[in-house]
């Protein structure tokens, strides 16, 4: 691929602002597309807290409520929650999930950091992984319930406390949740009386086969590109929570299929002949949750968080920590949200002064986050005194 500036295309930030808000269904919510379309979209919705993923889904739909996106996931299947990029839990569409899966397989293995003591063999790993597999075939278990089948398959050997886990040491096969969750055989089942539960997303998916690893990784790739294109391998690398030469290594190979273009006097990749853009500046209002997938994303993260965004938005320069007010596809705020029974308390902190045009928009999207969340929302523009996470 060409390092020639002169020679690329160029794109203004408002231009790739409006294509990537149109892609996301947040320049205006998509009509057509069901649940999984938009989840595919995103490529993937962040679900470590449901009620964020659920208004970040039915954010971009018109018309959808939680219960759509909870429909989605719990009742027809077409979701499967799990584990995604960075290794943290997400909604995929469960048509995606062979792709995801042969995809994710191809990351370079990560650092081991436990103590050895508590490390197994890839021999130990393997017979985890098919315990679990086979335990979750037609089950769903807490992890205590799927802790004693593993320990029963494998030997009681992956039992010992040795994993060292906040105020707790866990048993040994623990760590290996994450390596079934890649190959495929565990995912999230429906919470049991508060307690969480595991079962194998191949019971909703039973002509689940794995494709050629390199080829779900180009595909993931270009997915990646037209969701938060035009980015470069260091800006996917941190998506995915990898190796930056391997991330460079990955776009060298798919040099045939990419293009430069250039933003803001740096080259950044997008595929073949997607260089078009809405010519029209993104003008929306959106208050989007935490860790919505558009700012964890899109980059360069100096043009979405500009100024004091930075400071107010931004955790440690990670995303995603605090929900944001997004006006014309920037950061421009943080704002928070209290249920108190079907009341909705919303307080909203803007950085700069609101126009009226403006805090129109804001007021039909708090009445929509009420929509979406079931709820009777409240609106109070001023201080959000919470702190990220909260």
């Amino acid at each position: 691929m060409s390092n020639d500036l002169a020679k690329a295309p160029r794109l203004s930030w408002d231009a790739v602002s409006a294509r990537r808000l149109e892609r996301h269904g947040l320049a205006a919510p998509l009509k057509e597309a069901g649940v999984a379309d938009i989840v595919a979209a995103m490529c993937g919705a962040h679900a470590q807290v449901m009620s964020a993923a659920e208004l970040s889904v039915a954010l971009r739909l018109a018309g959808a409520t939680r219960s759509d996106v909870r429909e989605a996931l719990w009742t027809e299947h077409r979701l499967v929650k799990t584990f995604g990029p960075r290794g943290t839990v997400h909604l995929l569409p469960t048509r995606d999930l062979p792709m995801w899966t042969a995809a994710l397989s191809m990351l370079p293995p990560s650092t081991n950091n436990l103590p050895e003591d508590a490390q197994m063999t890839s021999e130990q790993t393997e017979a985890v992984v098919e315990g679990i597999g086979v335990a979750l075939e037609d089950a769903e278990m807490t992890v205590d319930e799927l802790g004693e089948a593993v320990v029963a398959s494998a030997g009681s050997w992956a039992g010992d406390p040795v994993v060292p886990a906040w105020y707790e040491m866990w048993p040994r096969w623990r760590p290996a949740i994450y390596t079934a969750a890649n190959r495929g055989v565990l995912c999230y089942g429906p919470t049991r009386a508060r307690k969480v539960t595991y079962t194998n997303p191949q019971r909703w998916l039973p002509k689940f086969q794995l494709p050629d690893g390199q080829t779900a990784l180009a595909d993931l790739a270009r997915r990646y590109l037209y969701a938060y294109g035009p980015a470069t391998p260091q800006q996917f690398a941190q998506w995915m929570a990898a190796p930056r030469q391997w991330a460079t290594e990955l776009f060298d190979s798919l040099s045939g299929e990419l293009e430069q273009v250039e933003l803001d006097g740096t080259l950044a990749w997008v595929t073949a002949g997607d260089t078009t853009a809405p010519t029209k500046a993104p003008e929306e209002v959106r208050l989007l949750p935490y860790f919505d997938a558009y700012v964890v994303g899109c980059h360069p993260r100096e043009r979405l968080f500009p100024g004091r965004a930075s400071e107010r938005a931004l955790a440690g320069g990670q995303a995603g920590n605090f929900p944001v007010l997004l006006i014309d596809g920037i950061v421009a705020g943080v704002w928070h949200q209290r249920r108190s029974g079907r009341k909705l308390h919303i307080t909203v902190e803007p950085l700069n002064a609101l126009s009226a045009k403006q805090r129109d928009e804001l007021d039909d999207q708090v009445q929509r986050v009420g929509e979406i969340l079931e709820g009777r929302p409240e609106l109070t523009i001023g201080a959000v005194n919470v702190g990220p996470h909260a």
